[in-house]
């Protein structure tokens, strides 16, 4: 048996969804009010945009899931648009942190958040991008695409 990195192995939809379970998990960012009231120096408007970023990118990687699931092409779309609405949302995070002297502050759960599950969701989109471009040819029934240049694959098929 050949050694090939799990993304490889399913299909593409179930490579998307495994990749987009990360996102659901978002919501965790509305702990940042528990914090806030605990003397986490964020202001609420700092804290309001992380929430909304976050719980707007768990809504839309638990949409893409569904369709995903449902083998519908718009969950592919919704995977690109996570892709985008993550790097905008991480971008505005770091600078508003830096801003508002948030980096070293963190103590507790927002620390562990920070540790741990950010750098999980900056991974997952990397590979989640990857997957949509290596694997751009494929169907998300999990079979390729055959362009006119590969006439000897479709001569394979049965």
């Amino acid at each position: 048996m050949a050694c090939r990195p799990w993304l490889a192995q399913p299909g593409r939809a179930e490579a998307l969804i495994a990749l987009l379970w990360v996102h659901v998990f978002r919501y965790v960012a509305l702990q940042i009010f528990a914090a806030q009231r605990e003397g986490f120096p964020i202001s609420i408007d700092g804290a309001t945009e992380i929430v909304i970023g976050d719980v707007f990118g768990a809504i839309i990687a638990m949409t893409a899931i569904m369709l995903l699931r449902r083998r519908i092409h718009a969950g592919v779309a919704l995977c690109w648009i996570l892709v985008f609405e993550t790097v905008g949302d991480t971008v505005l995070n770091i600078r508003g942190g830096i801003e508002e002297h948030l980096m070293g502050a963190a103590t507790g759960v927002v620390w562990m958040i920070l540790v741990f599950f950010v750098p999980a969701i900056v991974v997952s989109t990397g590979l989640l991008a990857w997957q949509l471009v290596a694997r751009r040819h494929e169907t998300i029934e999990g079979t390729r695409e055959l362009g006119a240049a590969e006439p000897r694959l479709r001569e394979q098929l049965p």
